[in-house]
């Protein structure tokens, strides 16, 4: 096990804490819907490549009547980067040394009308302390006032603590959230932001408000959209739309790339894949 400083440990423990508030929820959401489907927890442990503890996580995923599949991972893990990898993480060019603690979810949807979602924050530590994270809507069929309500929720967020944020992380969603290759957005958008450091107490503030937003917003679109109606177009529209979010989550997503590169556990690094997807 991998010793924790004070704000080390208060980061690991409220994204556990999150964890099982969005976990809770979704669960919730299944026995509204006539399911008992639940998070299966499987537990997992890294070695470093110096050969001592590099931590490890815990890995959710729940596939039900509602959710098709969702994943709601938590980590803890420390050590060393491995050859040139390093140099691309911030405070970490001259000292290879890392510690990184964090949520990662991402929920694909049995309804084509319910948006897929991704969220997660982070905590690292380099020779820097920062913060990382946000949230993004992906719907394969867009709806203007469920785009609406998760946009607005998140800026409220954002707007608690710098009225600066929502426009600049916003942009840094559209920005990273592209598909180059086929020249399309992921999805619809949301907050995307990095390397938030200076004081603990405030960033700390502002990454548990971008959380609570996400489970403010999120659970009420599932519950407006998961009793209508659909057709098989709009499946099949769902899953060729999902070949491009695995298409991204493959090729550019950089969470994908930093637990592959840190000896990360497979299954939960690739649980952002959807279950079943398509491609013309």
């Amino acid at each position: 096990m991998i010793e924790l400083d004070t704000e080390q440990a208060t980061a690991r423990q409220w994204f556990e804490h999150l964890r099982d508030l969005i976990c809770a929820e979704f669960e919730a959401i299944e026995r509204e819907a006539g399911s008992d489907a639940a998070f299966d927890y499987i537990a997992w442990d890294r070695v470093d490549p110096s050969g001592e503890p590099g931590g490890g996580g815990v890995r959710g995923v729940m596939k039900g009547r509602v959710f098709e599949k969702v994943g709601v991972n938590v980590s803890t893990v420390g050590g060393t980067f491995e050859g040139e990898f390093g140099k691309t993480i911030h405070g970490a060019g001259d000292d290879p040394r890392f510690f990184a603690t964090g949520i990662s979810l991402v929920a694909h949807m049995a309804n084509p009308h319910v948006p897929a979602v991704h969220m997660n924050c982070r905590f690292l530590v380099t020779t820097k302390r920062w913060f990382g994270g946000g949230a993004d809507l992906n719907p394969p069929l867009p709806i203007a006032e469920d785009t609406g309500d998760f946009h607005a929720t998140l800026q409220a967020a954002c707007n608690a603590h710098d009225a600066s944020y929502y426009p600049r992380f916003k942009k840094w969603a559209d920005d990273y959230f592209y598909i180059p290759h086929r020249q399309v957005h992921r999805g619809v958008g949301g907050i995307f932001f990095d390397h938030v450091e200076g004081d603990f107490a405030t960033n700390f503030a502002f990454v548990q408000d971008v959380g609570r937003a996400f489970l403010d917003a999120f659970p009420r679109i599932v519950r407006r959209r998961m009793l209508d109606a659909f057709t098989e177009a709009d499946v099949q529209a769902m899953r060729e739309w999902r070949g491009r979010y695995a298409e991204f989550n493959l090729v550019y997503d950089r969470g994908t790339l930093f637990g592959l590169k840190t000896g990360g556990n497979i299954d939960a690094i690739l649980m952002s894949l959807p279950p079943v997807a398509s491609w013309s």
